[in-house]
């Protein structure tokens, strides 16, 4: 691979460190843990599945009623890290979180196994659970509804996307000298990309 301190587009370089991934990580090379802020200012973490990337930013879904979802909702803010073992490479991103339009969220949804979608219905994520029963008792409720046919999307079920302002990659090197590059931008979206190299 030529030296990724001299890319000037940090969406294509991502795009060939997660192509590489893909092929070397045992397991989710789109898992990525990801970091909002609660009502207090404390930090949240917890580890997702990107779903999509482009341009715009990158793509992942929840319950709005989630932890994360209401989180987000309150402060349109995150970060996020891939941490890809067998690289020895991470990937960080931040910036302002928006949701997506309901034709992305219908056409996610409409892609996820049935059982997904069902799980998407009965779950109250991140609210507590009497017990692994009450479960599967309100996944087959929801069962009974939708017996055949379509399931449609909850409308507290969608996605978010995160615009980066900021990517950084990470690759690991002798010694703890590692290799780091940083891309920033000031306007979401729109604007050049500026570059720089940081110490380890």
């Amino acid at each position: 691979m030529s030296d990724f301190t001299a890319a000037t587009d940090p969406f294509a370089l991502f795009a060939e460190w997660l192509l590489e991934a893909e092929a070397s990580e045992p397991n989710d090379p789109n898992g990525m843990a990801l970091a909002t802020v609660d009502s207090d200012g404390l930090p949240d973490v917890r580890m997702v599945l990107m779903k999509d990337f482009d341009e715009r930013g990158i793509v992942f879904y929840t319950n709005y009623g989630s932890a994360k979802g209401q989180e987000l909702l309150a402060n349109p803010k995150a970060a996020v890290l891939f941490h890809w073992k067998s690289l020895r490479r991470q990937v960080r991103v931040r910036g302002p979180v928006e949701r997506v339009t309901d034709d992305e969220a219908d056409a996610y949804f409409a892609s996820r196994p049935r059982h997904s979608r069902l799980g998407a219905w009965a779950s109250k994520q991140s609210q507590p659970l009497e017990s692994r029963f009450a479960l599967e008792k309100a996944v087959a409720t929801v069962a009974a509804k939708y017996p055949l046919g379509e399931i449609p999307r909850p409308s507290h079920w969608s996605g978010f996307r995160i615009t980066p302002v900021q990517v950084e990659f990470w690759k690991d090197g002798a010694f703890r000298l590692h290799d780091r590059v940083v891309f920033r931008r000031d306007v979401p979206g729109a604007g050049e990309w500026s570059r720089e190299r940081l110490y380890p």
